[in-house]
């Protein structure tokens, strides 16, 4: 049985810690921190061969919505598509936003 490093992140880190993490072999062709969590975000959903557009959507979306809909993906039971789910979660959170601020 193979272990995973499984990290949380809580709030920013360091600079010095995401070094510390950074694997020179599999992250060479990434310069900044969105295309990170957009790979990153592609590999948790099992969704690889769509990379570049979760990390479009890591760099032009607020980082609060992703996470909510990363968490719902978490937390969801027998999933047939991560990445499906992902987004219909994504769609419903943007519409409630929407929503919100058109009656302020």
């Amino acid at each position: 049985m193979e272990s995973k490093n499984v990290r949380i992140v809580v709030g920013m880190q360091k600079i010095g810690e995401i070094l510390k993490e950074f694997k020179s072999d599999e992250d060479k062709y990434i310069s900044r921190e969105f295309q990170k969590y957009g790979y990153e975000l592609a590999k948790e959903l099992g969704d690889l061969k769509n990379k570049s557009f979760y990390i479009k959507l890591a760099k032009e979306m607020p980082r609060g919505l992703l996470e909510s809909a990363r968490n719902f993906v978490k937390d969801a039971y027998q999933v047939k598509s991560r990445a499906r789910l992902f987004m219909w979660k994504l769609t419903e959170l943007r519409k409630m936003q929407k929503n919100v601020t058109i009656n302020k």
